[in-house]
């Protein structure tokens, strides 16, 4: 879950719509369920109209706008501090979504706000 909030907020800095990211799970046993995931999924894409243009954005700016969030998350520090809040959240033990969000949101705020800057 960790990874979680930390793709959406990239997705956001960088200009991306969060929505075009969801982790959903399913087992080997739940087809049914899998095939709702995917589909309600691929609806939503189509909703929300090509990546990058749908945002007001040229598909020139878009790949570079995901080259730099793909140097940030392959920084050094970057993945240093997450490190830090994956083990910040599993010393409190609290595996709720919205704790996860806040250790990792908080955690990183400092060296995604250099990496971006």
């Amino acid at each position: 879950m960790g990874a979680d909030a930390l793709i959406r907020t990239i997705l956001k800095e960088i200009g991306l719509n969060e929505e075009r990211y969801a982790l959903r799970w399913a087992s080997a046993a739940e087809a049914p369920r899998f095939v709702q995931l995917i589909t309600d999924f691929t609806m939503k894409m189509k909703e929300l109209g090509p990546i990058g243009e749908a945002e007001g954005m040229s598909r020139e700016e878009m790949t570079k706008r995901l080259q730099h969030a793909l140097d940030v998350v392959s920084s050094q520090k970057v993945r240093i501090s997450y490190g830090n809040a994956a083990k910040a959240v599993r010393k409190d033990g609290i595996w709720t979504r919205e704790h996860i969000d806040e250790v990792v949101t908080t955690k990183m705020a400092k060296s995604l706000e250099k990496a971006f800057a």
